[in-house]
C-alpha cells in the first residue's frame, strides 16, 4: 500500500514538475502569462535599446531599464512604464475643504483626503517629506482599489474626494480612475498640486476634477530651480490651463524668509495672476515654519505674510488671504464692493456663510465667485 502512494506521488510530482517547465518557459519567451503587481503609466514613448520617456510633467525623465523617475513613483521595467503607486494609499482622513486650503469651493464641506507616495518635485521645505520623498517601498501603505476609495469616501458623508498630501501627479493614473468613479457616484473631486504637470496630461484630468488648488512656489525662476529643483513656466502654464478649462482654481504661495518674501516680486506675481487668471482667483499667501532641509530658518514674520496680502489686494486682486497666522482679516471673505464680510472662519471652520448656492450674499450687492453648490 505505502508502494502505490509512494508511486503515485511520484507521478503526480513529475505532472506538477512539467506544468511548472511550461509556465517558466512561456515567461522566458516573452509570453502574456506574466503579469506584474504594478498598473502600466499613461504618457510614455519606448525607444531602442528598451529606453522609455516619461511625458507626464516636465520633467520628462528619460529611464534605462529599472530606472526609477525623479519622481520615484515610476519605473522603466522591461521597456515599458509602469506606476510603483497605483493603489497603494498611505494616508486617508477627512478634512474640512478649507484645510486644502479651498475657500470658494462648497464651504464647510468635508474632504475625503487620501495619498500615495512620491514627488516630481525635491522642495527643500517640503511639509510630508515623509511620503513624499522617499521611494515606495519605504512608506507604508494599504492596497485601495478606486472603488474602495468612492465607496469609503460615500461612507464617510464627504461630498468631495481629495488628492493631497503628496503629488497627485505622480499618481496620474490612480487620480484619474478615482475621478471618473467618483463623478458617476455623484462625489467631487479636487487635486491638491504644485502644478508641474505637461498640458496633456492637465487637460485629460481636468475633464473630471472640479477644482484645483496650484502651490505657486516662488515667481522668481532661479530660486524656483534652487527651491525645488522645478521651473516657474510650466506652474504658470498649468495656471492657465486651469482657469481657461472653467474648473475652479485657487494658488497658495509659501512665504520664505530670504527666498520668496521679495515683495517686488510678490508684486510682480500678482500683477501676472490678475492680468492672465483675473481678479476673482483666490490668493493664499501662507507662513513658513522650518521644515525638512529648511530647518535652520526662522518661522516667517506674521507682518511679513500679510504686507504680502495687502499688495496683492493693491494689485487689484479681490479675494486674497493668509495662513498659518492668526489672522483674522486674512481668514474672511469681503464683499469687493461693500467690504463687509460674506463668509467668517475661525481656523479652518466656518463661523458665518452669508453667501447663497447662486454665490450672492445678503449684506453684498456684488457676486462672489466660487463654487457654491
Amino acid at each position: 500500500m505505502r508502494k502505490k502512494y509512494l508511486v503515485t506521488g511520484i507521478i503526480l510530482g513529475g505532472i506538477l514538475f512539467s506544468i511548472l517547465i511550461v509556465i517558466l518557459t512561456i515567461k522566458k519567451s516573452g509570453g502574456e502569462m506574466e503579469e506584474l503587481p504594478y498598473h502600466e503609466a499613461s504618457f510614455y514613448q519606448s525607444s531602442e535599446g528598451g529606453m522609455v520617456q516619461c511625458g507626464l510633467c516636465p520633467n520628462r525623465c528619460l529611464l534605462r531599464e529599472g530606472q526609477r523617475g525623479i519622481c520615484k513613483a515610476r519605473e522603466n521595467i522591461k521597456g515599458k512604464l509602469y506606476s510603483l503607486v497605483y493603489g497603494q494609499v498611505t494616508i486617508t482622513a477627512v478634512d474640512p475643504i478649507e484645510k486644502k486650503p479651498l475657500y470658494h469651493f462648497l464651504p464647510g464641506a468635508k474632504a475625503y483626503s487620501l495619498s500615495t507616495s512620491g514627488c516630481n518635485l525635491s522642495c527643500k521645505y517640503c511639509q510630508n517629506w515623509d511620503i513624499a520623498q522617499r521611494q515606495p517601498e519605504e512608506v507604508d501603505s494599504k492596497e485601495m482599489t478606486p472603488e474602495e476609495v468612492v465607496d469609503d469616501a460615500l461612507k464617510s458623508g464627504s461630498p468631495v474626494i481629495a488628492f493631497t498630501y503628496n503629488e497627485p501627479v505622480v499618481w496620474f493614473e490612480y487620480m484619474l480612475d478615482i475621478a471618473k468613479l467618483a463623478k458617476q457616484k455623484g462625489l467631487r473631486t479636487v487635486m491638491i498640486s504644485n502644478g508641474y504637470i505637461n498640458e496633456g496630461p492637465l487637460k485629460e484630468l481636468l475633464g473630471y476634477l472640479d477644482a484645483v488648488k496650484v502651490d505657486l512656489k516662488s515667481f522668481d525662476d532661479n530660486i524656483y530651480q534652487e527651491m525645488t529643483t522645478a521651473k516657474l513656466a510650466p506652474v504658470l502654464e498649468t495656471i492657465k490651463t486651469v482657469h481657461d478649462s472653467g474648473q475652479w482654481l485657487e494658488i497658495v504661495y509659501l512665504v520664505v524668509p530670504g527666498y520668496t518674501d521679495d515683495f517686488e516680486k510678490i508684486k510682480e506675481m500678482c500683477s501676472w495672476i490678475r492680468d492672465n487668471v483675473g481678479e476673482n482667483v483666490p490668493v493664499h499667501f501662507s507662513r513658513f515654519w522650518p521644515k525638512y532641509k529648511l530647518i535652520n530658518l526662522p518661522p516667517t514674520p506674521e507682518e511679513v505674510v500679510k504686507k504680502a496680502r495687502e499688495i496683492c489686494q493693491k494689485e487689484g486682486l479681490k479675494y486674497v488671504y493668509t495662513g498659518n497666522i492668526e489672522d483674522e482679516a486674512g481668514n474672511n471673505t469681503y464683499c469687493p464692493q461693500t467690504q463687509n464680510p460674506v463668509i467668517k472662519r475661525e481656523g479652518f471652520f466656518i463661523k458665518e456663510n452669508l453667501v447663497d448656492e447662486l454665490g450672492k450674499a445678503s449684506n453684498c450687492s456684488a457676486t462672489i465667485s466660487g463654487v457654491w453648490q
